[in-house]
């Protein structure tokens, strides 16, 4: 059970109550996807991490999972969400990785600590397999980046 938000602020957390992260893009196919198989992997186990999106597309892009794959991160489990599916829940922190959800997104209860990153999204990228996955990977890096800097600064 949730402690309501105005008993948060004040209480002390036990160690093991897992911070609740919703990670949001439009389509929910591949920048919050990615984003939350790595904070769930970097995480350790601290974070309750979820993804959702504006307009999901139904599916998580295969070079997506391919790029998270190659470190070793199985996201072809997840699949795509709506930011519906998380109506009247309460998270920690909302993450937003497109400029398009940051303006769509709901608030959510608990008044949680919001965070925007404009995220290049890697699926309009063009060229052939290679050049697109290599594209995937550069996003990826940059993702895991601003997640370790999230996580340090916790």
């Amino acid at each position: 059970m949730r402690m309501p938000a105005r008993m948060r602020r004040f209480a002390v957390l036990p160690v093991n109550m897992a911070q609740r992260v919703l990670i949001i893009c439009t389509g929910n196919c591949v920048r919050s996807q990615m984003a939350e198989g790595l904070l769930r992997h970097l995480g350790g186990g601290h974070y309750e991490v979820h993804s959702a999106g504006s307009r999901p597309e139904g599916f998580v892009s295969p070079l997506a999972i391919e790029a998270m794959r190659e470190i070793g991160i199985d996201i072809s489990p997840q699949r795509s969400k709506s930011i519906s599916e998380f109506d009247g829940q309460e998270f920690d922190t909302v993450i937003t990785v497109c400029d398009s959800a940051a303006e769509e997104c709901p608030v959510f209860a608990g008044a949680p600590q919001r965070i925007h990153w404009s995220i290049w999204d890697p699926g309009a990228a063009t060229g052939s397999y290679e050049e697109r996955l290599s594209a995937f990977r550069r996003v990826r890096a940059d993702l895991a980046s601003r997640l370790r800097g999230f996580l340090a600064a916790r």
